[in-house]
């Protein structure tokens, strides 16, 4: 004979009754079915909150009247659904139950307050209504049937409400009962009767415990547990994207799993049926066909090592510290002791090694009385400083990785802590047991979410998350974002997921917790939005949706959003940038940045600033790191400027070749920008500050191609219409430089410490001789670079070549995974 258990998902209307019956009559055709019923769905918790009103004081009369409709709506839409139904006995039953429970219900109202024994009765009511029910269903189909009261055969011991049952005990009183298969046996879970006759509960959703003490008192073959999920998943699936259905678990994994806050399963199922050597399978009513999920003796072949993660909430940690416990015999046993008798349980425990402290954490609705207890019991030592005040953390939870092969797999421990400490998760305490199933640590509740959906990924996927905002939608980040549409299906080829949650520009912020369509219309949602950007409002979004990997992709020029990096960084935000405004700021504010890189472990990534798409900052980064020193440093740092410049070379003036270079998008909206040669200085002082020289952007002599006799006031327009007034001063130096068989370049160069933006002839033995047409070229001089320089040269003119430069410092934040 088999157990079926159905909880409250699976019996929440007569269509889930009719369809729980045809699951246990195809079991008992085959071998024989014991059915045990929770109350239908939310009946229960009606029944807590009808008490907790009345004894409040409360007018629980709509309540009450819910209920009524529930039960009763059930019996109507049976009887019409269910030819041979016979409702009368039954409603009679409800009704009867329900005058008694209003009976109560007064007397609650009149003492303002409920006595436990009494709630007990209460809230089994669901459970005994629902078995009445499911037995008139078999007798509608000519199914004989039988319903056990675990009042007469169930035997716990415990409070009224969370009582723990006597399995040996409980076995003997089951000798009556007919398990030979030819009824169906139907027993209300969640039920006992403690040593005085009294009714009892076995704590709250214990109708899976039920189920376990029925299947052992009547030897079953197996215990199913029928729930609203195919099976048990290695992480709440409700939480973590791509939770993984696990085939088996052996009876410890299970305890573990269950204890540390599986949903699935009740964690005292498993002790009976661990105890007799009972499978138990994990199936779902609503998908039969599903294989479920084994319990039992036997290892999963498929997953050998960490079987799943889970996570205890609303956990309070107290720790109990002094002079007076060290060497102090038995003070740990006191402290156990206060709370045993007390009836508190204890789900986590750490100690000192140097036995001055002792932790451990209850549930947080223990705290308070726990609190008192330990502060009177130990009110001698605390009086006189043997004892420190005791330290009481609330708002904590517990996070656990669980698995039978942890013990034959090196490394695990190391990887768990590493992805807490990728997420940002400082542990609170940390505890393992001596069988090495279980690794678990103490944190603050609100990063739990965040945590487990790491630690998930880090063991359980190849995936690696990348969780972007873009501020500034202007030529640049416009482009990256159809950079970024484009390659969408390649990057998740090579396990990529890149999702773009925030957009915003100077007056609007566009969140999208599901990941914005970048092929759908997003700059008109980013228009209708009535949100700005601020890094609370980004911090609050990251933090709600659990992200892990965070990264901000400033594409503006703004030096507001510039200041911003240090608090980014200190809320998990990587920060990738072409904005120059950062690192060319202040000394200060320069060390600054680099400091927070150093204490958030965040990057700070901007290869872009400098050369486009060229790995400029990356190489040179290199090159120090190996030991070399920066002696000389020459370079084309302007892509606009390399156009305009190369164009003068081939006959072109200058404001002709200006026009074309604005025409092409080569140059900043306004062209003064780069013609004022800033741009170019600030990139060189990026370059010097890399090199270790100490400078500010006043310390760079620049040479502006627009002499300061030139009047470059004006509207844009305005200034295009009196650059030609230039072209023939730009004329006269440039055949000066022909004469001498050279060309001119804009050049920026570091030498002896000092960095000068201006204007140079050069001849065709220079390296930037031959740079135009938008091309970047950096000649590096160098120790290890002599007397031939090191040359990076490539195109550095354009929105899709720096879009596609911070692409690639994007991807550069992908978090490292252990194997």
């Amino acid at each position: 004979m088999k157990v079926l258990k159905f909880g409250g998902s699976s019996l929440a209307d007569a269509e889930r009754y009719l369809r729980v019956k045809d699951i246990t009559m195809a079991c008992h055709t085959e071998s024989g079915a014991a059915i045990v019923l929770s109350a239908p769905k939310g009946v229960t918790n009606a029944l807590s909150l009808l008490c907790d009103e009345a004894a409040s004081g409360k007018d629980y009369g709509e309540l009450f009247a819910k209920l009524n409709m529930v039960l009763f709506g059930i019996l109507d839409d049976l009887q019409t659904n269910l030819p041979n139904f016979k409702s009368a006995n039954l409603a009679e039953f409800i009704q009867n139950t329900l005058n008694e429970l209003n009976q109560h219900l007064e007397g609650f109202a009149l003492l303002r307050c409920a006595p436990e024994q009494v709630v007990a009765k209460i809230l089994s009511i669901g459970e005994y209504v629902s078995v009445n029910i499911f037995s008139e269903i078999l007798n509608a189909v000519g199914q004989e049937n039988s319903i056990i009261d675990p009042v007469g055969h169930i035997i716990a011991e415990g409070e009224y409400l969370d009582s723990i049952c006597d399995v040996s005990a409980s076995k003997a009183r089951f000798e009556d009962v007919d398990s030979s298969g030819k009824q169906v046996l139907i027993m209300p879970g969640f039920v006992a009767v403690n040593e005085a006759g009294e009714k009892v509960t076995l704590g709250r959703n214990g109708s899976d415990y039920s189920a376990a003490i029925l299947a052992a008192c009547i030897d079953a073959e197996c215990c199913e547990i029928w729930t609203d999920v195919d099976g048990v998943y290695n992480a709440d699936p409700n939480q973590v994207e791509g939770a993984v259905l696990l085939d088996k678990l052996t009876y410890q994994e299970a305890m573990e799993l269950s204890y540390f806050g599986a949903k699935v399963l009740h964690p005292k199922t498993i002790g009976p049926i661990a105890q007799h050597h009972i499978p138990c399978l994990i199936r779902n009513t609503l998908n039969p066909a599903a294989p479920g999920t084994l319990i039992s003796n036997e290892a999963s072949t498929k997953w050998t090592s960490v079987k799943g993660i889970s996570h205890l909430d609303d956990m309070t940690m107290f720790n109990v510290a002094g002079p007076g416990m060290k060497g102090m015999v038995g003070m740990a046993s006191r402290v156990f002791e206060v709370m045993s008798n007390a009836n508190i349980s204890i789900s986590l425990i750490t100690q000192s090694s140097s036995e001055y402290s002792i932790s451990f954490c209850i549930h947080s609705k223990d705290a308070g009385r726990a609190q008192d207890l330990l502060e009177d019991s130990f009110a001698l030592e605390l009086s006189n400083h043997l004892l420190d005040p005791i330290e009481v953390r609330h708002d904590l939870a517990i996070v656990t990785l669980v698995g039978d092969g942890m013990r034959h797999s090196k490394g695990l421990a190391a990887k768990f802590f590493s992805s807490l400490s990728q997420a940002r998760v400082n542990n609170v305490a940390i505890a393992q047991g001596s069988s090495e199933r279980s690794i678990s640590t103490v944190i603050e509740a609100n990063k739990a979410k965040k945590a487990v959906k790491i630690v998930h990924q880090n063991f359980f996927s190849s995936l690696h998350s990348i969780d972007a905002f873009l501020v500034g939608c202007g030529t640049v980040g416009k482009e990256f974002l159809g950079q970024v549409a484009r390659q969408q299906a390649a990057l998740l080829e090579r396990n990529i997921k890149l999702n773009v949650y925030g957009i915003a520009n100077s007056k609007k912020l566009l969140l999208d917790q599901n990941g914005i369509d970048l092929n759908n219309g997003w700059d008109q949602a980013l228009q209708q939005s009535d949100k700005t950007l601020s890094v609370e409002t980004l911090k609050d979004f990251v933090h709600a949706n659990s992200l892990v990997n965070p990264v901000l992709i400033d594409c503006t020029s703004s030096t507001v959003i510039a200041e911003q990096y240090p608090d980014m960084m200190e809320n998990g935000f990587h920060v990738v940038t072409p904005n120059k405004k950062a690192n060319t700021a202040s000394t200060e504010f320069y060390q600054l940045l680099r400091d927070t890189v150093q204490t958030t472990n965040r990057q700070f990534l901007y290869e872009t600033t400098v050369g486009a798409g060229l790995p400029v900052i990356e190489n040179l980064q290199k090159l120090f790191y190996a030991g070399d020193e920066l002696t000389k440093f020459e370079g084309i740092l302007s892509g606009s400027l390399s156009f305009v410049f190369g164009k003068l070379d081939e006959g072109l003036s200058l404001s002709e070749a200006t026009n074309i270079a604005k025409q092409n998008g080569f140059t900043e909206p306004d062209p003064r920008d780069d013609l004022s040669g800033m741009d170019v200085a600030r990139k060189l002082l990026i370059m010097a500050r890399e090199a270790g020289l100490t400078l500010e952007l006043d310390d760079i002599q620049i040479e502006s191609v627009l002499p300061g006799s030139f009047d470059a006031s004006g509207s844009i327009d305005e200034f295009m219409a009196k650059l030609p007034e230039l072209d023939s001063l730009v004329a006269q130096r440039i055949e000066a430089a022909k004469q001498e068989g050279k060309v001119l370049r804009y050049v920026g160069s570091i030498n002896q410490g000092k960095c000068v933006v201006n204007i140079q002839a050069v001849n065709d033995k220079h390296p930037l001789y031959p740079v135009k047409d938008g091309e970047n070229a950096l000649a590096i001089h160098s120790h290890y670079y002599q007397p031939i320089p090191y040359v990076i040269r490539g195109y550095g003119a354009g929105a899709a070549v720096t879009a596609a430069g911070v692409f690639a410092d994007v991807m550069r934040t992908m978090p490292w995974k252990q194997s």
